[in-house]
């Protein structure tokens, strides 16, 4: 992909929340326990506890403390309850914005989401008002290196049943259906091959360009929807100017 590099602008603001690295094993802990409990806590059994872990580990969450939130997960019989909403709306200057939260109480939640799209020049809308925007994918970011082929990464995701791989500046980013996730991202392991990210997430299928004073108002958005212990992720489909920093 020549031009502007999507992956390294949204990887530029992600950077700011993994600061917050304390919070951020907060939420994936969170998200283990929502998949122990969906299907237990055995990996080997649990396709989407085996995709945690792995999102875990390309956050550089320790391997005892995924242990230990796996574990704990097990033996607690009383554990709370997480529902998965997804909350759709419009940020500054029309952005779509995607809130993903795991929460125990829906109507905190929305209120606190609400409050945090208003008071930054949006508005939360209906389900459907903007996700149709996005196609929810799996994607794993990988570095690029001296020595790695690209020809030979992309016939191996290709044969592991990957969708596409596109070429940024600085890394590979290969995209696949939900369902074919667990399988492409084992099938890199297996070669060796390391990622700097892998998940499923939501990809927008246009992205919309802000100016310097919307990217300021956004990301006072995006940081208290952060700062929000309900909310596990937000996907967006802003492009950030080139080189802004707040």
């Amino acid at each position: 992909m020549a031009g502007h590099s999507k992956w390294k602008n949204i990887a530029a603001r992600k950077g700011k929340v993994d600061a917050k690295r304390g919070k951020v094993f907060t939420k994936i802990g969170k998200e283990l326990a929502v998949a122990v409990k969906a299907g237990g806590a055995n990996p080997e059994a649990n396709a989407k506890l085996r995709d945690t872990i792995a999102k875990a580990k390309s956050n550089n969450m320790p391997k005892d403390s995924i242990e230990k939130a796996i574990k704990k997960a097990a033996g607690d019989a009383n554990a709370v309850s997480f529902d998965e909403i997804i909350y759709e709306g419009y940020g500054p200057n029309g952005i779509a914005v995607l809130v993903e939260v795991l929460t125990d109480n829906k109507n905190r939640s929305a209120s606190s989401v609400r409050h945090a799209y208003s008071k930054h020049g949006g508005n939360m809308g209906a389900a459907g008002c903007v996700s149709f925007m996005f196609q929810k994918k799996g994607q794993i970011v990988i570095e690029k290196k001296d020595g790695m082929d690209e020809d030979e990464l992309m016939m191996l995701a290709l044969d592991a049943g990957a969708e596409d791989l596109s070429v940024e500046e600085e890394v590979f980013v290969i995209t696949t259906e939900p369902s074919e996730f667990g399988t492409v991202r084992e099938k890199l392991e297996e070669n060796g091959i390391e990622y700097l990210e892998a998940e499923i997430t939501y990809i927008p299928d246009t992205y919309t360009a802000i100016d310097e004073d919307t990217a300021t108002k956004f990301q006072k958005m995006l940081d208290q929807f952060e700062d929000d212990d309900d909310v596990q992720n937000v996907y967006h489909n802003a492009e950030f100017p080139e080189g802004w920093e707040e």
